[in-house]
């Protein structure tokens, strides 16, 4: 049995993508962050990302890849924005989205990468995501690839104007949702862990009663 929910305009499924993605069928684009086998756990433990690495521990993260689900997901889609596509087996590009993540010295990368198939030159935001000072400091992290709101608008902006129906199979806590719920876009989410599920529908709720006000 599939369990789904409908948030505005949001439709959000719990469940295995690979599952999910061909019931579902095409949409205008792919924006998403898979968070496997980047190497979080193992071997690569520093100091500031001890708590991360240990959540990659906890859910086997690390021991699988995405890269079916990947392919899959990209034959559904016009447009594709996949963080972390340096991690993955894609085609070359000549765009790619850069997040400068202004957050000082530490062990973390000073930016991330996302793949697109997008016919433009490569596009760069800087956007603090770290410790206490960061922006959005009114939004929780609650998950440990979590994204800001403010890079997943940048995403979405790069976008042509007629990508309207938004997918993302990795939906973690929901960001690229809430991100479409203030870009007046079409969501599809999927996420297959049960707790990250019910946070994501919790702020892409959130996210359509903010919209309403305005």
């Amino acid at each position: 049995m599939v369990i789904s929910e409908t948030i505005g305009d949001a439709t959000l499924y719990l469940g295995d993508c690979l599952d999910l993605l061909p019931k579902i069928g095409k949409f205008d684009a792919l924006v998403t962050d898979p968070p496997y086998g980047i190497g979080e756990a193992g071997g690569n433990k520093g100091r500031s990302n001890l708590a991360v690495a240990d959540q990659y521990d906890d859910l086997g993260w690390d021991d699988e890849t995405a890269d079916e689900a990947i392919s899959l997901a990209r034959s559904l889609a016009r447009y594709q924005v996949i963080f972390g596509g340096n991690y993955y087996h894609l085609p070359p590009t000549k765009c790619w989205l850069v997040w400068n993540k202004l957050n000082g010295g530490n062990d973390f990368a000073d930016c991330e990468l996302a793949w697109t198939n997008l016919d433009k030159a490569v596009r760069k935001v800087d956007y603090l995501w770290h410790g206490m000072i960061r922006m959005e400091k009114h939004i929780e992290r609650q998950h440990p690839t979590q994204k800001p709101v403010g890079v997943m608008n940048f995403c979405l902006d790069q976008l042509p104007d007629d990508a309207q129906v938004i997918a993302d199979p990795f939906m973690g806590s929901g960001t690229t949702g809430v991100s479409c719920m203030e870009r007046r876009k079409t969501f599809i989410g999927i996420e297959r862990e049960s707790t990250y599920f019910e946070i994501a529908c919790e702020r892409i709720y959130e996210a359509t009663k903010q919209d309403s006000l305005f």
